[in-house]
């Protein structure tokens, strides 16, 4: 995959496991932050208050460098490690999978939990494939270019020719535009305006 393109989960999907009675329930969504994520695992808790484990996993960023998980009282790495290798094999970012434990009265030992986890968090993952919910998007830079008005006409040619984003624009005797373009491509683009007489280019994100 190149390096300024990742995939992630577009909603909220859902999947479950069941093994020797133990109910396994799976829900795979979409996260931006690590208190986003950690606050959609305190909502399951709450709303699944009379599950035996709510265990969970997450991944953010598009070089997918940040990442945590938790078994919630099921032996260690018997849960979320396996919720998380599901999501690290479908090279997913920016996702967080819970899933919720309903015990069935017949212990599974630690390699019956690992495939059970395993097994829920695959089914949240290929309910979201089936119904087109894993998309691929790049990182994009945005950026803020000012100018003197006789060179709109030039901007805009290159903005034709380039195709980024308009975000914001202004034209006064000082024009001001704010675009977004594709991570790899803003370098080229910079050096084309940079061209232009008066034009100044300020870097506001990279995402």
């Amino acid at each position: 995959m190149e390096e300024d393109v990742y995939k992630t989960i577009t909603c909220l999907t859902k999947g479950s496991y069941t093994e020797k009675r133990s109910r396994f329930l799976s829900f795979a969504m979409p996260v931006r932050t690590a208190d986003e994520a950690l606050e959609r695992v305190r909502d399951y808790r709450k709303e699944y208050y009379d599950a035996r484990h709510v265990c969970w996993a997450y991944m953010l960023g598009a070089d997918r460098n940040t990442f945590r998980s938790n078994d919630d009282g099921e032996p260690s790495s018997t849960a979320g490690k396996p919720i998380l290798g599901q999501i690290n094999s479908n090279e997913l970012t920016d996702i967080l999978i819970i899933v919720v434990r309903y015990f069935g009265g017949i212990e599974l030992g630690t390699g019956g939990l690992t495939i059970a986890y395993r097994m829920a968090a695959a089914e949240a993952i290929a309910a979201a494939a089936a119904n087109g919910q894993i998309e691929f998007r790049t990182v994009d830079t945005g950026f803020t270019i000012t100018f003197e008005y006789p060179y709109l006409n030039a901007v805009m040619r290159i903005i034709k020719e380039e195709q980024p984003q308009i975000l914001s624009q202004k034209f006064e005797m000082t024009c001001e535009m704010s675009l977004r373009i594709r991570k790899s491509l803003y370098e080229r683009l910079k050096s084309r305006f940079l061209k232009v007489e008066t034009l100044s280019v300020e870097k506001l994100f990279s995402e």
